[in-house]
Order: structure tokens, then C-alpha cells, then sequence
């Protein structure tokens, strides 16, 4: 299996794809493409204001649709809708310039959408708030089991926020195996990055911890039992959140990040593939830096070296055997350096199951499937 071919350019394929794993509608994504076929090129970083309208486009109509349905107390249809409508606005926002006023605006409007959507839908989500440690807050989506028990932070990568991470249906998933989910927006991603200004930081723990005693003092919650999950560049930040958070009882990476920096540097002579356009201008948005040198010295601690073998509990490791982002050797790498684990997990997602691409995104469904079991027979 691969991502679909629509576009000359992996980046633009790579949205289309994310569209589809996390919720969208085929005949509705088919339409969207189908306006941009004429700007779609082979530079990833042409058309991106015209990829942003058409994604609005479709959300507007879908808005509308669910006006429509309020009007006759269909709340639940109404939802459904206003749930591909934050989508495809979170699809459109996340491949402009950081820095973009019409982002932020656009961010905004997911937000709403998507709140207004779990509320019609009466999902057992709630929106959760906690200060950072300058005073500033961050933010998660707290998706509680039906039974008490055991809870799995899930934080972002590079380029996601908190609402994609739900959309993937991992929460669900794991509730179906009597886990809570809290979906967070790290340092560096969503509300913590464009709402107040907070960078990425290579310190994992520094904001992990802080989650962690949020989840112990919930109602319900067993405090024994908090394990994380991290996606694309999550992968780096799970291992090191389970390297120097000892109250984490277990980790995942989706998709293995051992050694971030030195991708950056292979990316300068592009090798491999970025996940969005604009990319130098986006990790400097991310990391808080005023050029690539500065991004550079920002980031330098984004490795894994010297690191996990403090590890203890047990840790997953998966990776698409043809992952054009980051390199499949990598995932040896974690792999082989997690010596102290009491229970170490390599998982290579191949063609005969699919998910072979980054993070699966070809096909989430295996992958989501085999965390979610391998994190309830082990947590």
C-alpha cells in the first residue's frame, strides 16, 4: 500500500492521506482535490493559499449542512458534519507559513468547530487546562473510559495538534479496551504553540510531569497506570518522557524518532521526505528560533543517544518499513538501545498488512489497532 498518487509532490499527497485516516469523507476529499488539480505542482511549497481556500470551501458547506440540520433538532447529523468541517479547516491551517494571520484565524475557527462537534455528539471528551511551568496553560482533550482504570497520555509530532490526535480514533480504541486517553498539545504544537507562544523544548519531562500529576489526582484514574503514546516526532518525546519520568508505567512511539537532529541536517541536502511546506520557515515557528542557525542550536538536543537505557518499563517501537520521512533504521536504533526495558517491542509494519508509510498514515488502521492491544496487555 502507498499514499494515494494525486499530486506530483509527497507533502500535498501526505494531507490528503492524514484527511482520510483521521475521518474524511472520499467523495468529499475527491472534490476537494479535483479544484486543485491545476495548482498542485511539484513544489510542495507553490499554491498553498489555494490548497487552504479549497479545504475552507468544503468546510463552509458542511457548516452550513449543519445549520441546516439544527434548524430541525438533528443534532446528531449536525455533529457529524461539523466534525469533517474542523478537519478538513485543520488540513487546510497546518500546511501555511507559521506565521500566516490567516492561520491563526483559520485555528481559531477548527477549534470552535471541533468543540461544538464532540458536544453534539455527546463524546466523552472534555476540554482540560493545566499551567506550564512559566504560568502558561496547556491544553488536552480527556477522553474517559467507560471503567475505571488506566490512562495513556497521547501527545503530537511535529506538525499535528491535539484535535488530529482524537480524530485518529485512538481514544476510542483504547476506551473499547477499558483505557482513558488525554490528548495533549505539547510545547511547540497546537494552542501551546499558537495561542501562547510556547516552543518546542527537547526536555520531554519538563511538561509530562506536569500531566502526569493531573492524571493522578483524577477521579477514576489509576495513578499506578499512566503510560504515553507519541506520534512522528512523538516518538522521540514519549522515550525520553519514559527515560526521565519514572511514574510513566509504559511507552509507544509511533513511528521511531531516535535521532530528530540528525534528520534535520540530512534534510539540508534533502534527503527524505518533509511533512510540510514552508519547512525550515515551520520547525523555526516551532522551536521559537529567528533563522535556521538558531533553529539548529535550538534543537540540538533532539536525540535519543545516551538516553534509553534508563528506561525500565516497557516500551513499543513501530515503524512503516517504507517510511519516506524517517528512516526505518532508526527504529533498530531505539530498539536495540532500550537494553533495560523489562519488555521491549519491535514492530515493522510491512506491504502485507499495510501502513508502511510514516506513522502508517497509508493505513492507520493496523497500526492504531496493535498499539491500542499491545498497550492494554501491558499496562
Amino acid at each position: 500500500m502507498a499514499l494515494l498518487n494525486l499530486f506530483p509532490n509527497y507533502v500535498w499527497n501526505l494531507s490528503v492521506a492524514v484527511a482520510i485516516e483521521c475521518g474524511g469523507k472520499i467523495g468529499e476529499i475527491i472534490d476537494i482535490c479535483h479544484a486543485l488539480k491545476a495548482v498542485g505542482g511539484a513544489d510542495e511549497d507553490a499554491g498553498t493559499s489555494e490548497f487552504m481556500r479549497a479545504w475552507i470551501q468544503k468546510a463552509d458547506v458542511l457548516s452550513e449542512l449543519a445549520e441546516d440540520d439544527f434548524t430541525k433538532n438533528r443534532t446528531q447529523s449536525a455533529g457529524e458534519k461539523l466534525k469533517r468541517a474542523s478537519l478538513y479547516c485543520l488540513i487546510a491551517e497546518r500546511m501555511q507559513h507559521g506565521w500566516d494571520e490567516e492561520r491563526q484565524a483559520l485555528y481559531t475557527r477548527m477549534l470552535k468547530i471541533f468543540e461544538q462537534a464532540v458536544t453534539c455528539l455527546s463524546e466523552p471528551v472534555d476540554r482540560v487546562t493545566i499551567d506550564y511551568d512559566d504560568g502558561r496553560p496547556i491544553t488536552g482533550w480527556f477522553h474517559r473510559a467507560a471503567t475505571d482504570g488506566p490512562c495513556v497520555i497521547f501527545c503530537n509530532g511535529l506538525d499535528s495538534v491535539k484535535e488530529m490526535l482524537y480524530l485518529m480514533d485512538v481514544p476510542k480504541a483504547l476506551a473499547m479496551r477499558g483505557i482513558s486517553t488525554l490528548c495533549v498539545d505539547q510545547p511547540g504544537t497546537g494552542e501551546a504553540l499558537r495561542l501562547q507562544g510556547i516552543p518546542a523544548t527537547h526536555r520531554t519531562e519538563r511538561w509530562v510531569s506536569r500531566w502526569v500529576d493531573w492524571l493522578q489526582d483524577q477521579p477514576g484514574i489509576d495513578p499506578a497506570r499512566i503510560g504515553m503514546l507519541g506520534i512522528s516526532l512523538g516518538g522521540y518525546y514519549v522515550s525520553r518522557a519514559v527515560a526521565f519520568e519514572p511514574r510513566l508505567a509504559l511507552g509507544a512511539a509511533w513511528g521511531a524518532n531516535h535521532n530528530w537532529i540528525e534528520v534535520q541536517h540530512k534534510r539540508l541536502r534533502r534527503e527524505g521526505e518533509n511533512p510540510v511546506p514552508h519547512y525550515w520557515d515551520h520547525v523555526s515557528w516551532v522551536f521559537g528560533a529567528d533563522s535556521v542557525e538558531d533553529f539548529f542550536d535550538k534543537a540540538k538536543g533532539m536525540t535519543l543517544e545516551g538516553v534509553l537505557d534508563r528506561i525500565k518499563a516497557p516500551f513499543l517501537v513501530t515503524h512503516g518499513a517504507r517510511d519516506r520521512q524517517i528512516d526505518v533504521g532508526y527504529a533498530h536504533l531505539t530498539f536495540d538501545q532500550l537494553i533495560n526495558s523489562r519488555k521491549r517491542k519491535l514492530k515493522i509494519f510491512s506491504d502485507r498488512e499495510g501502513g508502511v508509510e510514516h506513522v502508517s498514515v497509508d493505513n492507520m488502521s493496523f497500526a492504531r489497532d496493535y498499539i491500542s492491544d499491545w498497550i492494554h496487555e501491558n499496562i
